[in-house]
């Protein structure tokens, strides 16, 4: 038996772990019982622990054919996202839809239908997927397309239809590796929201909340607007090379944080710090692909900043009717309850009519927390601001929900049950979530 957790490293468990390097190999620990796949391990929670067989797929990592005029590449499931940046972006090509990660898998990014800062215009990772391959209960791989029940309830489904072996996803082509930022600081929420809504055309588009200040600055934030950078937009000594960004260090966290490192007096510093830092530069700017999409990855292991316990995230989708609402009551338990989130990321969704996907046509909100009982106990404070506010909960980033809550919050969950029974998934594919949740 071996300990794993999600990246949040909230209570590790024991699991058996088998790793997969062919479809064989899948089909062999299908064989021998329960399980789940398992891609890099960025999924916040327990979505990708089993009680039974945890499959590690990140061996499963070929890209396989690549068409240049449609810009359809498929491969195999554990390639990472930072895998087909690294290959395609220096021949003009992007991912569609990117999270605030690139070190996900391909099967990862399908199994949550990840989304990114610019889902108010073109949807999720979902709507560039071609087609999947994904091994049933029974070990027999079915090829599945959008219009097909397999396809819509895999995506989102968290890997409990099965495994994901192969994809075909459509990339975008692109002219630079830059982003042209635009960064506005607004001085309240409702500024905030205001921005937002007003600067829907921006390709990008995610805002920074501080979560510490109180009174009638509460919800001040920095809003990003980006869009891909065309030639014109770089200097000209740069443009005979535009797709050549700086190589900046990676940084790694060699040990875990100790928990006093982050009380109330270092969360708000930061805050402090983050927002008037932003307002320096307020405008557009270039900046490279990487800063723009994913900071966080210049730390590797930033996880440990947490300290042993770990941390929690909480993220809702607020719809657009009652979202200014509900983030002020958000942000106002926050502010009351002296938790605050070092990193709280508010996004705009478009409309989506997944089977079982997370978005909804309105806000999201993301927070972090250190985990501990205050924490724990807050957040139960927020489930019940996001269901007063008919808001629903992110499954990737979930490693504490109550079953109640999330049947409350979402009703598609009895037809994904029924589907999971009628295909003999449910007694197949397992996760310490899925039971958690009674999925």
């Amino acid at each position: 038996m071996t300990l794993r957790a999600g990246w949040g490293r909230f209570r590790p468990s024991e699991t058996r772990v088998a790793r997969a390097r062919a479809q064989a190999d899948v089909a062999a620990a299908l064989a021998a019982g329960p399980l789940i796949a398992r891609g890099n391990g960025r999924a916040y929670g327990d979505s990708a622990v089993s009680p039974g067989l945890t499959l590690e797929m990140r061996a499963m990592d070929r890209m396989l054919s690549f068409d240049a005029e449609t810009g359809v590449l498929v491969a195999e499931a554990g390639v990472l996202l930072a895998d087909i940046i690294g290959c395609f972006l220096p021949r003009g090509w992007f991912p569609w839809v990117t999270p605030g990660t690139r070190f996900v898998t391909l099967g990862g990014a399908i199994a949550a239908d990840v989304h990114g800062k610019n889902h108010h215009i073109d949807g999720g990772f979902g709507s560039f997927v071609e087609s999947v391959e994904v091994m049933g209960a029974g070990g027999r791989v079915t090829r599945a397309a959008p219009g097909d029940d397999l396809f819509g309830w895999t995506l989102g489904g968290m890997g409990l239809t099965g495994v994901i072996l192969r994809a075909a996803i459509r990339l975008r082509p692109v002219a630079t590796g830059w982003i042209v930022q635009d960064m506005r600081a607004t001085q309240t929420l409702e500024a905030t929201i205001d921005m937002m809504d007003a600067t829907l055309s921006a390709p990008y588009s995610v805002a920074w909340l501080d979560c510490v200040t109180t009174g009638p600055m509460m919800g001040r934030g920095l809003v990003m607007l980006g869009r891909h950078a065309e030639v014109a937009d770089l200097p000209p000594s740069q443009r005979g090379r535009p797709y050549e960004t700086p190589n900046k260090p990676t940084l790694r966290l060699p040990f875990d944080l100790p928990a006093v490192a982050l009380n109330p007096v270092t969360r708000h510093a930061f805050n402090a710090l983050y927002y008037w830092n932003g307002r320096r530069k307020p405008g557009p700017r270039l900046v490279d692909w990487a800063s723009y999409f994913y900071p966080l990855d210049a730390i590797l292991d930033w996880n440990r900043g947490y300290g042993r316990a770990g941390f929690l995230q909480f993220q809702c989708a607020l719809p657009q009717d009652s979202a200014r609402a509900g983030l002020t009551a958000l942000l106002g338990a926050i502010a009351r309850s002296g938790e605050a989130s070092a990193l709280s990321v508010l996004k705009r969704f478009g409309a989506q009519d997944g089977r079982f996907s997370f978005p909804m046509a309105g806000y999201t909100l993301a927070l972090d927390f250190p985990a501990n009982d205050r924490s724990l106990k807050l957040m139960e404070t927020l489930d019940q601001i996001t269901l007063d506010h008919g808001g629903r909960f992110y499954l990737a980033k979930d490693a504490r929900l109550p079953r109640a809550v999330l049947e409350a919050s979402d009703d598609r969950v009895p037809a994904f049950r029924a589907m999971r029974a009628a295909t003999g998934a449910a007694g197949r594919f397992i996760s310490l979530q899925s039971e958690r949740l009674g999925l």
